[in-house]
């Protein structure tokens, strides 16, 4: 991945969204659709159609990481995985270990395709278990039950050298001893990454709904905080670094895709409302993809590509965006690398008395490097980047 110095610091991907689901998840807030029935042809075409489009721009480029997400990208047939990354290398320098990541879900029908997806070209696969206790998967809405998420991890331990699977915690009732005896059983399946999330409120989704009548109650706040605690030591303990807010992987197994984000990267984002960051010309640029499926088809073939917004990112906003990602990683931000990127050094866009003020309390720490948040201000990271934002 690149690193401060180079023409493009922080790395570059692509990112492929397929927005079809079996069902929506009530907690989900992602632009996801369940759909009767899906033209593969018109879909394998327009995608095709949007990394020649995006291709151009970017020829020569080399690429980091593709990740294919979702909805449900398992759904995908894999012969449209295998065009798409079969004309990577007409456009990208494309390295022999280039990280190809696929989300799935554990359903047996979805994991019976493991195999063709690897042949197809991608090498890791992040599977959406969510839970392994079947009552919450039932309160998650989750169509699989706790014998197929540990199927499908076997499964796909089969097919992939990297597996990653996510899990989310601090549900309804939820107790720390429940929480670790799950985090346990997950660890002890000896994949080299999790994805662990506490349940959040989204607005618009269902969960929403139910949340603002009553229907459920989230934890309290301290106990929230924790199961964070008690996560990240249960973590550390079997060998896994907590590399981001939500993410622990052993020595090697981080995911490159997301690091890219997180490290102020570029990245091609294409599919119905899918998002990029792309530095052309010198200017550091916003897209955003149509996000109704049919109206994204739609406008690919009028038009080449689907993109609604392309825009100029101003400094400030670029340097609020680079706080607020890299200050999720447990390396925090690079002071060299911000200014490469955001074009401003980074005590230019912080508040230094704040920034101070917050490292006196044990929240942040500075050095020559750059800046990173501690343990305690990991969990206080909406409040700090509020705080020491110009």
């Amino acid at each position: 991945m690149n690193n401060a110095g180079d023409p493009f610091p922080g790395g570059f991907g692509l990112y492929i969204h397929w927005p079809f689901c079996v069902s929506k998840c009530p907690y989900c807030d992602f632009n996801s659709h369940v759909a009767d029935t899906v033209d593969d042809a018109a879909w394998q075409r327009s995608l095709l159609a949007e990394l020649d489009h995006y291709g151009i721009k970017t020829k020569g480029r080399r690429l980091d990481s593709v990740f294919f997400g979702g909805g449900t990208p398992s759904l995908m047939p894999p012969a449209i995985v295998a065009a798409l990354l079969d004309k990577l290398s007409d456009y990208w320098s494309v390295p022999t270990d280039l990280e190809v990541t696929l989300e799935a879900n554990p359903s047996s029908i979805e994991a019976q395709k493991f195999a063709d997806f690897r042949a197809a070209g991608v090498n890791r696969v992040s599977v959406g278990i969510q839970s392994l206790d079947d009552a919450a998967l039932k309160f998650l809405g989750r169509v699989h039950s706790a014998a197929e998420a540990s199927k499908a991890i076997t499964v796909a331990e089969r097919s992939f050298d990297r597996v990653s699977f996510d899990l989310i915690y601090a549900l309804p009732g939820q107790s720390r001893d429940a929480w670790a005896s799950e985090l346990a059983q997950a660890l002890a399946r000896g994949t080299g990454h999790l994805s662990l999330y506490q349940l959040t409120i989204e607005k618009g989704t269902p969960f929403y709904a139910d949340h603002r009548r009553g229907f459920f109650a989230l934890p309290e706040e301290d106990l929230a905080a924790d199961l964070y605690e008690l996560t990240g030591e249960m973590m550390l303990k079997a060998g896994f670094g907590a590399y981001e807010v939500s993410n622990y992987a052993r020595s090697g197994q981080e995911s490159r895709h997301n690091l890219v984000y997180w490290r102020g990267g570029d990245y091609i984002g294409v599919g119905p409302g899918a998002h990029g960051r792309l530095t052309l010309d010198a200017a550091r640029l916003r897209t955003e993809q149509v996000p109704a499926p049919a109206a994204w088809l739609q406008a690919v073939a009028q038009d080449g590509h689907a993109t609604r917004v392309y825009e100029r990112v101003a400094p400030m906003e670029q340097a609020e965006e680079y706080l607020m990602m890299g200050l999720r990683l447990a390396e925090g931000i690079d002071r060299a690398q911000f200014a490469q990127i955001v074009g401003r050094p980074l005590e230019d866009c912080i508040d230094g008395a704040k920034v101070t003020a917050l490292s006196d309390a044990g929240l942040l720490e500075t050095d020559m490097r750059g800046l990173r948040a501690t343990g305690a201000g990991i969990q206080r990271l909406n409040m700090i980047i509020t705080a020491i934002s110009l």
